[in-house]
């Protein structure tokens, strides 16, 4: 390619919400912007890695399946949203080769051959390719979420953009579900502006206050468990000396809660 593709930080939104017709409604600002990702590429990938805030390893683990299951990793929606299909192909000599380039920078990494799309994975990617027709697969967080792990597994990532594949981290900037609604309103708005200013600083501080990001405002309230944070510090990882721009924002989802997105690149 003639120059890398970027990578982005998505906040993915709530279950199985494009099928789901009143929450497609409140998502309708992200589905929006997950066209306008696909729009603003200008040239089809080779395949879309996906590092999800819903699959987490002891290692890395990177998936390998030539047609992966579907994993309905939601609970209480209706049940059509259990029937949902993202029949993508899987990427598996991609997969191979990812693996090995986790292990080349000292990362444990395995191959599963059987993990399926989670709706971390499947759900962005029902609105960017409906067609399912572009090869998807994951690289598992590890246990624990060190940003400098997953930095370093970006990191690791990072050549892939060379070669056409399109690396996506998938969470949310803000998530807690027992405070969705008003409650929110406040540690999201603070945590937001932090991130986005702290994201805008040249590329030594900016990693050097991921790194650290427990000390921004609320960040134990808008995140007791970093597992849908921690994919953005993969894709900060993987194109970490590139300028970052915010794609996505909102600032009163399900009642209070302000979310982001960002590309870097």
């Amino acid at each position: 390619m003639s120059q890398p593709l970027p990578t982005y930080f998505i906040s993915h939104g709530g279950g199985p919400w494009p099928w789901v017709p009143q929450m497609r409604e409140t998502f309708a600002n992200l589905e929006a912007s997950l066209k306008r990702m696909v729009a603003e590429l200008g040239t089809r990938p080779r395949a879309v890695l996906m590092i999800s805030g819903h699959w987490e390893t002891d290692g890395f683990a990177v998936m390998g399946s030539a047609r992966p299951p579907m994993v309905y990793d939601y609970y209480n929606f209706p049940e059509h949203t259990y029937r949902v299909s993202y029949p993508a192909p899987g990427a598996p000599e991609l997969a191979e080769r990812t693996a090995a380039l986790i292990a080349a920078a000292g990362l444990p990494a395995t191959v599963d051959a059987a993990r399926g799309y989670d709706h971390g994975v499947f759900v962005p990617m029902a609105i960017m390719y409906p067609e399912a027709d572009v090869p998807l697969y994951q690289v598992s967080l590890q246990h624990g979420y060190d940003p400098a792990t997953h930095v370093a597994l970006g990191r690791a990532l990072a050549p892939l953009r060379d070669e056409g594949v399109l690396i996506v981290g998938s969470g949310l900037s803000f998530h807690n579900l027992a405070l969705f609604g008003p409650g929110a309103k406040e540690p999201s708005e603070a945590f937001d502006a932090w991130l986005t200013d702290t994201l805008a600083q040249p590329p030594a501080a900016r990693t050097a206050a991921l790194l650290d990001w427990e000390q921004a405002p609320y960040a134990r309230v808008c995140h007791k468990q970093e597992d849908h944070f921690a994919p953005l510090f993969a894709a900060l990882g993987a194109a970490e000396d590139a300028p970052a721009q915010r794609i996505y924002h909102d600032t009163d989802l399900m009642g209070g809660v302000t979310a982001s997105s960002y590309r870097f690149g």
